[in-house]
């Protein structure tokens, strides 16, 4: 449902007061102005600078009020028998005050049987809490990609300004630029044609790049730059054959054949296994946006902001869409144990409720290294589509892995004897092969610059404690985690006692 079409059923219902949720001002009075004037309505706008001004037209001077107390006996006073819509602006910055919160809600009340409406517009959610009964809360959309065309066409009637894109091009930069509101939208188009004196189809990165720095503005959200394929990652056969069966599940061909976008998936696992990087290889094997949210950067100091701060960054998330949203180490920001005043659970549960409501194609790829701090309700199956396990790397992932990184810096792998490698780093995570290699460069670097090879990666190996070691006890209750059938192992399986029996010879073998 358009948004127009639910506020006209608002006010049909006689809703008295209305809460606006928007930076928006000038696109929400357009919006609004354009309901009333199919509806015939009248529709007054206030604000504290310039008291009331006719939205709609009249031929008569709009009321006179110039401050918050006037401006809702204006509404108490005018014509119940006409359909009437108040629109008070920066209206929340007198919501601390008693006499006026007290004035608003006794207006609201005898408005009930009238056809009066207020509406409040305002960026930020928190309502007093002597207004919650009186008011709906309702969050004005993003601009749409008719929308952000039409901001095109209006600046192709600008005289000066040249605009050559193909018809691709301009669907990618429509594409490049949701999630920002038509005021931003417009500013970096003007920014791309000022940059070269034209807007073309070379400017789509240009939007993207301007579209990072918006979104990390909103103190949640990265926005990352897919460059990681398949191929930058050592291992997880079973985890990549899963994602290049999904590849094409946003496209309108999967939409047609009746597949419905796949939810998310969640990573469980040792450290240093490749988690956050899986998550940035997805955006580049699917060829969709990558999102990052920042847990720890929504909580704020008031009360209320946290949660608000939440539902802002999950909807631009859905406006972005489709994407992936990338929630890293999650159970250390929502690890709930009551010491906030409660506040990491609302906003879990904020999370949690659109998780499992959300109907845009938004992609949840949740991380995590330790599975005690999570609440068992994050991993039920329903959340997620699936659950995967990332454990140690098998050798035939380990010889991946070291090819991957030897590539990485310009090597060539078949120089170096990846078997015996593959061996000897038995028991070692992906972090700490990509260690050993860079240990190994600084031993050749610093020996007159020659090329390091095959015996300095084995001795940097030998100088490591690996985390099969030195976390021993962590690693096992993870390990028992998957084997009791929670998740599904990422990785093809080798013989996992050898594995297991590796790990024991260490333990063996350490000092006591």
């Amino acid at each position: 449902m358009k948004f127009d079409e639910k506020l006209d059923i608002y006010l049909r219902a006689r809703f008295t007061l209305i809460t606006l949720l928007t930076p928006e001002e000038e696109r929400v009075l357009q919006t609004i102005q354009g309901l009333c004037e199919r509806t015939q309505r009248a529709c007054l706008a206030w604000d504290a600078a310039d008291g009331y001004q006719w939205v709609t037209p009249s031929t008569v001077n709009p009321p006179t009020a110039k401050d918050p107390l006037t401006a809702l006996d204006v509404i108490e006073k005018s014509d119940s028998k006409n359909s009437t819509i108040f629109i008070l602006k920066d209206f929340h910055d007198a919501w601390n005050n008693p006499q006026i919160k007290r004035k608003l809600r006794s207006v609201c009340q005898k408005l009930k049987y009238t056809k009066k409406t207020i509406i409040i517009t305002t960026p930020g959610g928190k309502i007093p809490e002597e207004l919650k009964d009186d008011a709906v809360i309702v969050e004005f959309p993003y601009p749409t990609t008719v929308e952000l065309d039409d901001v095109l066409k209006n600046m192709t009637q600008t005289p000066g300004i040249k605009i050559n894109l193909t018809v691709l091009g301009r669907e990618k930069m429509i594409q490049a630029a949701l999630g920002l509101t038509t005021s931003q939208a417009q500013r970096v188009y003007a920014k791309a044609i000022v940059t070269d004196g034209v807007l073309d189809d070379r400017d789509i990165d240009l939007v993207i790049e301007e579209k990072k720095q918006i979104i990390r503005e909103s103190e949640a959200l990265e926005f990352f730059s897919v460059t990681q394929t398949p191929d930058d990652v050592g291992g997880l056969g079973v985890l990549k054959d899963w994602l290049r069966l999904r590849e094409r599940a946003f496209t309108l061909e999967a939409h047609n054949y009746g597949l419905p976008a796949p939810k998310g998936m969640a990573l469980i696992g040792i450290p240093g296994t490749g988690k956050s990087l899986t998550a940035k290889m997805i955006g580049g094997l699917w060829h969709i946006p990558l999102l990052r949210l920042d847990v720890g950067s929504l909580f704020g100091s008031l009360v209320g902001e946290s949660e608000e701060r939440a539902r802002r960054a999950l909807r631009l998330a859905e406006t972005v869409a489709p994407c992936i949203l990338w929630i890293d180490e999650m159970e250390k920001a929502l690890a709930h144990g009551g010491l906030d005043a409660g506040t990491s659970t609302r906003v879990f549960g904020t999370i949690l409720t659109w998780m499992q409501e959300k109907t845009s194609p938004v992609f949840v790829v949740a991380t995590a290294n330790d599975i005690t701090s999570l609440p068992p309700e994050l991993l039920r199956r329903g959340r997620f589509d699936e659950i995967f396990f990332l454990d140690l790397p098998t050798e035939e992932e380990r010889k991946e892995i070291f090819a991957v990184h030897l590539s990485k810096r310009r090597r060539i792998p078949q120089d170096f004897d990846l078997s015996i490698l593959a061996v000897e780093s038995e028991g070692y995570v992906g972090s700490e092969i990509e260690q050993a290699i860079i240990d190994a460069m600084y031993v050749g670097f610093n020996d007159e610059q020659r090329e390091f090879n095959t015996e300095d990666i084995r001795a940097a190996l030998k100088r490591q404690v690996p985390l099969s070691v030195s976390q021993r006890e962590n690693i096992e209750m993870l390990r028992n985690w998957l084997r009791e059938g929670r998740a599904q192992s990422a990785s093809f399986r080798e013989n996992q006692e050898a594995s297991n029996r590796f790990v024991r010879i260490q333990l063996d073998l350490k000092p006591r």
